[in-house]
């Protein structure tokens, strides 16, 4: 339970690339995939998570090797979060940038093929907003955090 088999290095190092090979394929997969989850979404992430548990953990199956394993990912993840907060350059590289989905009533469809968003996706947002056409909405942008935010020309959404 508490004897490691493998160095407790190597299990720092596998946590490590895991989360970068792992934050590039989510990354470079658009940013609809880590806004609201579909039911695929979550399958997906469950099976990523199942996928690359024993890259990992390789054949260690101790209480320590999981919790050094647990907390290589946390304090990685903690860093990324003040890597990014401080560097504009890298959190531009790692969290993208709002995308212009829709302009004064024009789609971009563009845009929408390269985020992977479908059409049906953004009507969805549009009418959650209370638009139900196109030439209403001003400005929608796709975030980085993968929600749509929509400005109409009415009064009521503009401020």
């Amino acid at each position: 339970m508490f004897d490691l088999s493998v160095p407790w290095w190597e299990l720092v190092l596998r946590s490590v690339v895991v989360y970068f090979a792992v934050l590039f394929l989510l990354r470079i997969t658009g940013k609809r995939q880590i806004g609201e989850l579909s039911p695929f979404d979550l399958i997906l992430l469950l099976l990523i998570s199942e996928a690359v548990q024993n890259s990992i953990v390789g054949k260690d199956s101790s209480l320590i090797g999981g919790l050094i394993a647990v907390f290589t990912l946390i304090g990685v993840n903690y860093v990324m979060g003040v890597a990014t907060s401080k560097n504009k350059r890298l959190e531009k590289m790692m969290e993208g940038r709002p995308q212009v989905l829709i302009h004064e009533g024009h789609l971009f469809e563009d845009v929408i093929r390269t985020e992977k968003l479908t059409r049906k996706e953004l009507d969805s947002a549009l009418r959650q907003e209370g638009y139900f056409d196109l030439k209403e909405v001003r400005l929608a942008l796709l975030e980085t955090n993968g929600t749509i935010s929509v400005q109409g020309y009415d009064q009521k959404k503009q401020g």
